[in-house]
């Protein structure tokens, strides 16, 4: 597992901000995934430009928020514990993890009428990872008790960026069928390739810091 990144150097992440920026253009939105930022260094973020953040625990998402606040909008992209959704719905914009029929039922307690979602899809089938299957999409959709806008996926890890591609364009083409907006794809490794095939949402890490 990577460890935390300290020395933060916002003027590196506004150039790589940039970067990404002039590539993706103006309809995706970059996320800065802070899994491994400390709370400390979240300024060099704001300091660089940075308007999107995107967290993968809850407990490091309120201690962020509580500090920062304000700075910047707040999404929740990481495993999402059923437990855990009453408590994060006021704090994110946007939960890109839902997937289990048991946060269906803490979204029905908790959600309203402005509570807005991404259903994670498992799009290459992998055991033991999070997502529901492309083919019982459409029913989970429908029992969703509030507003899914979209997608996300997280194909398998791989050092060429080419081997996301066909995943990344079956999540589209399943957003498609179901006329939803968001697509949330691509990470530091493959975003460029998720950008080609229609991401809405990019999540980058080192690609921004390092």
């Amino acid at each position: 597992m990577a460890g935390l990144i300290h020395g933060l150097d916002p003027a590196k992440i506004a150039a790589n901000l940039e970067r990404a920026r002039e590539i993706a253009g103006p309809d995706v939105e970059i996320l800065a995934a802070t899994k491994y930022v400390p709370l400390e260094e979240m300024g060099a973020l704001a300091e660089a430009g940075v308007m999107l953040v995107g967290e993968n625990r809850q407990q490091e998402l309120v201690a962020k928020r509580e500090r920062w606040g304000d700075a910047f909008e707040w999404d929740f992209i990481g495993n999402l514990q059923s437990r855990k959704v009453k408590q994060l719905l006021p704090l994110c914009r946007l939960i890109h993890s839902v997937a289990t029929d048991s946060v269906l039922e803490q979204l029905g307690k908790h959600g309203g009428a402005d509570t807005e979602v991404l259903v994670e899809v498992n799009v290459a089938g992998e055991e033991g990872k999070g997502g529901v299957a492309p083919e019982e999409l459409e029913f989970f959709i429908e029992r969703c008790p509030v507003h899914v806008s979209g997608l996300m996926t997280m194909p398998p890890f791989s050092q060429d960026p080419e081997a996301s591609r066909p995943h990344f364009a079956r999540l589209r083409k399943l957003a498609e069928k179901h006329k939803l907006e968001r697509l949330s794809m691509g990470t530091s490794q493959d975003w460029e390739i998720a950008v080609e095939e229609g991401a809405t949402i990019i999540r980058l890490g080192t690609a921004l810091y390092i």
